[in-house]
């Protein structure tokens, strides 16, 4: 099979895996204004997806200039690298989400793309100082979602501290509105930037470009696939995001999604390819510790954070053998 046609199934497949995105990580954007019961959970879709698709227009391409050139030599790739990658991130989110795990789609993108390439062109294919702060935000994410939650969570109560309960719930159901928003925003144009990369790799691989620069076609179709891939929902994983690490109020729901919010729009600008589901599982239990430590449901987190840590050499070993398998179907 020559280049072109593989090109063609790289982009396709590139845009099937932001929807799988947008649908894996549904329960990062609305599980908190599901689970307060803000938003009933088609409306809670349609307010995130649609949000996810505005990001298009509001910041850069900073991640996707990371994720695409920054973290594996491009003169090393083909289009082969870029499927098994693509094929070894969607087998890791397709289990992970019969599991019920809300793990990283990003992760899984990072992982199945660089082990399909050192199983090209061996560890020379990596430039591992592009790993360093993805492989450090790893950690720091849920870190700086916590505190983020944890700080919200005490300086809003203060805020409200002599207002009735009655009249507080009914101003952090609205705000709640305008968290989830900021939070889908945040969302939308750090995930959807990962295959805007791909993509763009791909076009430089297949030299129909030359220089690395994001086209606003793949910009568009990025976030349209990704925005869809929310409207899809992914129920199984919301009860574990909004019910079973800690129970949340509006007034909750807005301080997590507020954290989320400032911690994604803040590592997109400096082109840090951070996981949303991290963030939103530190921010979600930074709330609950601000009202109690035994608030939050140690057990279900670690079960998470193992799934996290597995991602990217899990995706990893998927995107090598893939590749290998591909070498001798297409030869």
């Amino acid at each position: 099979m020559n280049s072109f046609p593989l090109l063609l199934v790289t982009v396709g497949l590139t845009l099937a895996f932001e929807f799988s995105n947008g649908w894996h990580d549904a329960a990062n954007s609305i599980a908190t204004v599901v689970s307060t019961r803000v938003l009933t959970p088609f409306r809670a879709v349609v307010w995130a997806a649609f949000w996810n698709f505005i990001a298009a227009f509001v910041f850069g391409t900073a991640v996707a200039k990371t994720l695409g050139s920054g973290m594996v030599h491009i003169d090393m790739v083909n289009q082969r690298v870029l499927l098994a990658g693509l094929l070894g991130a969607i087998l890791w989110n397709t289990i992970t989400l019969i599991l019920g795990l809300p793990t990283s789609s990003s992760h899984a993108l990072m992982g199945g793309y660089g082990g399909a390439a050192v199983a090209h062109a061996g560890m020379n294919a990596l430039i591992l100082s592009g790993w360093t702060k993805p492989i450090l935000f790893l950690f720091l994410s849920p870190v700086i979602g916590m505190f983020l939650g944890f700080t919200t969570s005490i300086g809003t109560s203060w805020i409200v501290r002599k207002m009735r309960p009655q009249k507080v719930d009914r101003w952090f159901r609205r705000l709640q509105l305008v968290s989830a928003a900021g939070y889908s925003l945040g969302h939308g144009t750090n995930d959807a930037q990962k295959g805007m990369g791909i993509i763009t790799t791909a076009l430089v691989a297949g030299g129909l470009m030359h220089d690395f620069k994001v086209p606003f076609w793949v910009i568009i179709c990025c976030h349209l696939a990704m925005a869809g891939g929310t409207m899809a929902g992914g129920w199984r994983i919301i009860k574990t995001m909004g019910q079973r690490i800690t129970k949340l109020n509006p007034f909750g729901g807005f301080s997590a999604e507020t954290a989320g919010a400032l911690t994604l729009i803040t590592t997109a600008h400096f082109g840090i390819p951070v996981s949303t589901t991290h963030t939103i599982t530190g921010a979600i239990v930074g709330v609950g510790a601000a009202h109690r430590l035994t608030a939050v449901r140690w057990g279900v987190t670690r079960r998470i954070v193992c799934a996290w840590v597995l991602t990217i050499p899990g995706a990893a070993l998927m995107g090598a053998g893939l590749f290998h398998i591909m070498q001798l179907w297409l030869r």
